[in-house]
């Protein structure tokens, strides 16, 4: 790897002469391969060696052929570098009761479903992503993690700035230079400058000027980057603390763990991970508690009727539908267009604010598409933790039939399996659904999801 040499000099300055030349080394090898269980969905016994700072995290001793592994695509894992699962450790500390959490650069999502699995239930997560094609991803991702206590947007940090209060906790992952991820992206090594190390400091405070007045008072901001330069790390947690008005907040580590602290020389706590010092990539991370004030409560704006609006009335709610999940008491269910959703009661009031100051991309359980009489269930239901099992025959699958049908392609049963609408799984996991007619069953995949690749590597290895 061919460094830049302004980085070089700029980096040797903050680690030290002997400190970086072991940094500089330890950029050459391999990146370790590091994966999450979700265990709402898969209790398999996963083996490797633990990541100190996750509780479920595993570093693998080989990578798997995830691309070709069904439990990936059924949402019993997620593929995460191990430093950026250090997440886990802050709101483990510091979020003991139901919030409401902003992951606010949120694509593909690793960080939102890590958030979503340490949450403590009742919480609603909120995760956004600017990038529309990125939002997509981060979508899908969330949708195959399977907690119905999500709502996923595709905004701009400024659309945030009327959400006043809303928010007990903002986690920014800040677009920046990227220098942690020069071990596996030569893209990151080539596009580094300086001038766009001044870019990215300037365009992360104007991030979080923007975000700031959705964050309650006494609220928490996670601020994270991949990068190690002092401006988008140090300089920018400083800058939060004295102009927006912040408490900087310590977070329990052990020395053994090699997270390396403030490199600036000043003393307030933030939290460092060098690939010569811990295993996984270049992270950097601060929490901050904003400073106490009124909180201004929001409130959802009246909708006014528009003169040539079409009234039409929406369509009732099948109430077959509502046996589709576990617990449908706990559910408001509404008709869009011809689709059928679900979304938890207890957040519908923040649900209307984020409905008419954002576009929202996902929100809860899609159940069904509503085609006349048939009522086709949606692959959104499939991968939910709320989904009632029991409502839908259920067919076993192989490893050859789920890698089919992952592609998309025509599935025919057993001669035994029921017609009609019929729950694939694979290892006893939800895979998705097919409509069996007999001769065949009519695969329900989405299209958009759908494994690409027409070949099979010789070797298939897998995570569980």
């Amino acid at each position: 790897m061919n460094l830049p040499q302004a980085f070089i000099e700029r980096t040797r300055q903050l680690l030290g002469e002997e400190a970086y030349s072991r940094f500089e080394e330890a950029l050459q090898t391999e990146v370790p391969v590091s994966v999450r269980p979700n265990r709402t969905k898969c209790d398999l016994p996963l083996e490797g060696e633990a990541i100190p700072w996750a509780t479920s995290g595993r570093y693998l001793n080989t990578r798997p052929t995830f691309t070709f592994d069904p439990l990936f695509h059924a949402g019993c894992y997620y593929v995460q570098e191990a430093s950026s699962m250090f997440v886990e450790r802050v709101l483990r500390e510091y979020v003991n009761e139901p919030v409401v959490m902003l992951d606010l650069c949120a694509a593909p999502g690793g960080k939102s479903t890590l958030c979503r699995s340490v949450l403590p239930e009742g919480s609603l997560l909120v995760a956004n992503e600017v990038m529309r094609n990125r939002s997509q991803i981060l979508a899908e991702n969330l949708t195959k993690w399977g907690n119905p206590e999500v709502v996923v947007t595709n905004n701009d940090p400024a659309d945030f700035t009327e959400l006043t209060h809303l928010f007990d906790v903002i986690l920014t992952d800040v677009p920046c230079s990227g220098e942690g991820m020069f071990r596996k992206d030569q893209v990151a090594v080539d596009e580094w400058s300086v001038a766009n190390v001044d870019i990215c400091w300037q365009r992360q405070r104007r991030i979080l000027n923007d975000i700031w007045p959705a964050l309650k008072p006494g609220g928490l901001l996670i601020y994270s980057t991949c990068t190690f330069n002092r401006e988008e790390d140090e300089d920018n947690v400083a800058w939060i603390a004295r102009e927006l008005g912040a408490e900087m907040l310590p977070v329990s580590i052990e020395e053994g763990w090699g997270i390396t602290g403030n490199l600036i020389g000043e003393e307030f706590p933030v939290y460092r991970f060098l690939p010569h010092r811990t295993k996984g990539e270049g992270f950097f991370l601060a929490v901050l508690r904003k400073h106490d004030g009124e909180i201004t409560t929001v409130s959802p704006r009246s909708e006014k009727k528009k003169k040539g609006k079409d009234t039409k009335q929406p369509l009732a709610v099948p109430k077959e539908v509502k046996t589709w999940l576990q617990n449908s008491a706990a559910f408001d269910f509404a008709v869009k267009d011809t689709t059928v959703v679900a979304f938890p009661k207890n957040h519908a009031n923040v649900y209307t604010l984020l409905q008419q100051a954002l576009k929202v991309i996902h929100a809860g359980i899609t159940l069904c598409e509503m085609k006349g009489k048939d009522l086709i269930p949606h692959h959104s239901l499939a991968m939910s933790t709320a989904m009632s099992k029991e409502v839908f025959p259920q067919v076993e699958i192989s490893y050859d039939q789920a890698i089919a049908y992952l592609r998309k392609e025509g599935l025919v049963l057993d001669s035994s399996a029921p017609r009609g609408y019929v729950l694939l799984t694979y290892r006893q996991i939800p895979l998705g659904f097919v409509k069996n007619i007999g001769n065949r069953a009519n695969n329900l995949y989405p299209q958009e999801w759908r494994i690409r690749s027409g070949y099979l590597p010789e070797e298939v290895i897998t995570v569980f």
